[in-house]
């Protein structure tokens, strides 16, 4: 089974947000499980400098087709080079297109942090090589499957489907909604730039309200439709959480499935961490006292080793449901609390954050932006990580701390809900609790878990028992794996 797999970042190369790190384990284990895999990847400059055997200078590359597709812009020609990913050696494809790629930063917005005016033609450009090589470009590699990622691709099984190359020649579509509230809309001028045909600006085709949705574009003209959780497969569907897509999904609902992301547990283990001073495992769960005592020392929080230490590793948004937490600052520190946050986002919510910290030195430490080590020590040190989002397609943070013992305090939706068994008196009984689960989306639905999570760490034999259950969970993504391949396979079966 060949599957191309598109994306717009990937870890160690470029992230900023959760589909890096998906992007990084979910190609070798698909490897893993009987796949040949190539990746392709916009060229940012961060991943041309981190790629292996990438020669700029070869003759060897692959020239896009000219007319039918997007309007490229301005610029030499753009081409696709041959390369490999640093630590699994995949072969990878890299758009070489400096006039859509060759900017420093961030890879969608601009240093004011505006969105590039050009995006539109940016990703379309690269949807358009992705379908492009879905197509045969290569011709030494033709893949059975694209598999594309959010609506940076979301064009990609639009442009196959409308262009199936030579005698029908093309591979199936996969496309995987990380998230739906971030979906690529454009004003509706820039249709003229996308190379398709005008009854495709409509509502069987990419026009919503009034706009140009690269996500529509993907949930329209894939051949299959992924989640990153089962339950959020369900959950978009709905118009609560269907960011005005439901409609569109609801048609499609019998293509539409969940499939939980899982964790690299080479970068995410107390037993392996380069980060931390002192390694540790479910064994020796004690030893996380010295990871809580490391992360005092980073952020500046009072060494007090009983202290209840609240982890936040977030995007500062509405959606993270951290405006929550706002409002309880006071109290918690009161109780006795401290909270290590690194994140960025809202500038209200950073305000707040940021003024909570000048109020409680030594109790609130807050980073604003985003550290790859801060990050790691704020999940291995904390008790508790605190992730109450109104909506979560799946989460990495809670599966992460589970590794180190850190007990997710979680909002029951999405993937948390899949994910995080609550501490409740039953579960606690039965052995399967792992963390704090609230219904209720509010200050007061917060608080209460918060209380809960108070009293069970008061309760110090209880508390490990739970850590260590924690620990030795695992979500793997073998399992993922070979759920992707099955239904690789229902859409290719000759391909084996």
């Amino acid at each position: 089974m060949k599957v191309l797999y598109v994306c717009a970042e990937l870890f160690p190369l470029l992230k900023t947000g959760g589909l890096a790190d998906v992007s990084a384990a979910l190609p070798p284990a698909l490897q893993q499980a009987g796949c040949d895999v190539r990746v392709l990847l916009p060229g940012f400059p961060a991943i041309l400098a981190g790629v292996n055997k990438l020669d700029l200078s070869s003759e060897d590359t692959l020239s896009l087709p000219p007319g039918y597709g997007p309007t490229q812009l301005a610029g030499p020609p753009a081409r696709i080079v041959r390369a490999e990913l640093p630590d699994s050696g995949l072969p990878c494809y890299l758009l070489d297109a400096p006039s859509c790629f060759g900017r420093p930063g961030n890879p969608y917005v601009n240093p004011q942090g505006e969105p590039w005016p050009d995006n539109a033609q940016r990703f379309a450009f690269f949807s358009w090589a992705a379908a492009c090589l879905g197509q045969g470009l290569d011709t030494q590699w033709l893949p059975d499957i694209v598999h594309c990622h959010d609506w940076h691709t979301g064009l990609a099984p639009l442009y196959l489907s409308q262009h199936q190359g030579s005698e029908g020649v093309g591979a199936a579509s996969v496309f995987t909604v990380h998230n739906l509230a971030y979906q690529g809309t454009f004003p509706a001028e820039v249709f003229a730039s996308l190379g398709l045909p005008d009854h495709l600006y409509g509502i069987d085709g990419v026009e919503f309200y009034n706009q140009v949705s690269f996500m529509k574009a993907g949930l329209q003209f894939a051949d299959r439709i992924t989640t990153v959780s089962p339950s959020y497969a369900r959950e978009i569907l709905t118009i609560e959480q269907g960011s005005g897509l439901d409609g569109v999904l609801r048609a499609r609902a019998s293509v539409v499935s969940g499939i939980l992301n899982g964790v690299d547990y080479q970068v995410w283990s107390p037993a392996l961490d380069p980060v931390l001073e002192q390694t540790f495992d479910w064994p020796s769960v004690v030893r996380k006292k010295f990871a809580k005592a490391q992360l005092q020392t980073l952020m500046g929080l009072e060494p007090d080793a009983d202290a209840l230490v609240l982890g936040v590793v977030s995007r500062l948004t509405d959606q993270k449901g951290l405006h929550l937490l706002a409002q309880l600052l006071d109290e918690v520190v009161l109780r006795g609390a401290q909270l290590a946050l690194i994140g960025s986002g809202d500038e209200a919510l950073e305000r707040a954050f940021l003024d909570a910290a000048k109020k409680y030195p030594g109790k609130v430490s807050v980073k604003v932006g985003y550290d790859e080590n801060i990050g790691h020590t704020i999940i291995a040190g904390s008790d508790v990580i605190l992730v109450p989002s109104r909506f979560e397609p799946c989460g990495l943070t809670q599966l992460y701390a589970l590794r180190y013992g850190t007990l997710p305090l979680v909002h029951r939706v999405g993937g948390l809900a899949d994910t995080v068994v609550d501490a409740s008196p039953a579960h606690l009984l039965d052995g399967t609790a792992c963390g704090f689960v609230f219904d209720d989306f509010s200050v007061e639905g917060l608080r209460a878990a918060l209380l809960r999570a108070f009293d069970l760490k008061a309760q110090a034999e209880v508390w490990e028992t739970v850590q260590k259950h924690a620990m030795q969970l695992r979500f793997d993504w073998r399992v993922a794996a070979e759920a992707y391949l099955a239904l690789y396979k229902s859409l290719k079966p000759e391909a084996g």
